[in-house]
């Protein structure tokens, strides 16, 4: 790749928490476990971060900063045009062109991960803020992601959503009330090799437990289908607690204790124009949910 494209792409395997300000908190986190735990023969799924700096450069290309700055200015804390702001600020995203040399770094470094693959390369389109994962905030679950993304023309799209969801109107509200300028928070996105879990099962560990803390429980919560339906509180998951000082001894049980969840329902991928009969481009990758009988 150009020197150019070297600003805008890196891969998860040149990547490390140190990389924040760069690839944002997620970015960062997910490459510094392709790096730690790929060698360890745990499969992380491969990718590549488009850079903080792709983002200000689309920024600048379209000379939307002194507008977003402009809609910025009208907001203030007894303001009720929250949600007008939002919709200007992400319709003038939204109807922005990727400069040409992004274009074709993310179209390269998509077609490098589609050479590893046989059939069609289907990824997740992550957002990234730089301000994620910090101590004192949290903007988890405020930005969007979109997945079972399937060709070039559809990736380009998706990054451009991703970085017009720095501007929800919840992402606005948490910035201001959390004292962040505004300007100065950028975007970062990450692009992963699709798992299919939507055909199986996921989950959510945490490292630590999650209620009191003690640092020597990993827990981790399961359904089956995609994340979305544990993330958002949407079942009842299967539990399964972890007792780290065990792990080292294979001789040992390290599951400590473990709960069968409801899981009523599941987050599945299939297309919803297969479901309906409709076959225009509009419903063909929408996620819905499936009730389990």
């Amino acid at each position: 790749m150009s020197n150019i494209a070297d600003n805008y792409i890196l891969w998860f395997s040149q990547i490390t928490r140190e990389d924040g300000a760069m690839v944002g908190g997620k970015n960062a986190s997910l490459g510094e476990m392709f790096g730690n735990l790929t060698p360890e023969g745990i499969r992380v799924p491969d990718g590549f971060a488009i850079t903080a700096d792709a983002y200000r450069a689309f920024i600048a290309a379209n000379a939307l900063a002194d507008r977003i700055r402009s809609e910025m200015e009208r907001l203030n804390p007894a303001s009720d045009r929250l949600g007008e702001i939002g919709r200007n600020i992400r319709g003038m995203v939204l109807g922005a062109e990727l400069p040409p040399a992004l274009s074709e770094a993310i179209i390269e470094a998509y077609r490098k991960m589609a050479e590893k693959t046989s059939g069609t390369l289907s990824v997740a389109v992550r957002s990234s803020a730089t301000a994620e994962d910090l101590p004192e905030a949290s903007f988890a679950g405020q930005l969007e992601t979109f997945l079972n993304v399937r060709s070039e023309t559809a990736l380009l799209e998706a990054c451009r959503k991703c970085f017009a969801s720095l501007y929800t109107d919840r992402a606005i509200s948490y910035r201001q009330s959390q004292g962040f300028d505004q300007m100065d928070i950028a975007i970062s996105v990450g692009v992963q090799r699709m798992v299919r879990s939507d055909k199986a099962c996921s989950g959510v560990m945490f490292s630590i437990d999650a209620d009191s803390g003690f640092p020597n429980i990993v827990l981790i919560n399961g359904s089956w289908g995609l994340g979305e339906t544990v993330v958002q509180g949407m079942v009842d998951p299967d539990e399964f607690e972890i007792f780290k000082p065990l792990l080292n001894d294979p001789a040992l049980r390290p599951i400590i204790q473990k709960r069968c969840g409801g899981k009523e329902k599941k987050t599945d991928l299939r297309r919803h124009w297969r479901r309906s009969g409709r076959t225009d481009r509009k419903h063909r990758n929408r996620t819905y949910f499936i009730r389990i009988e």
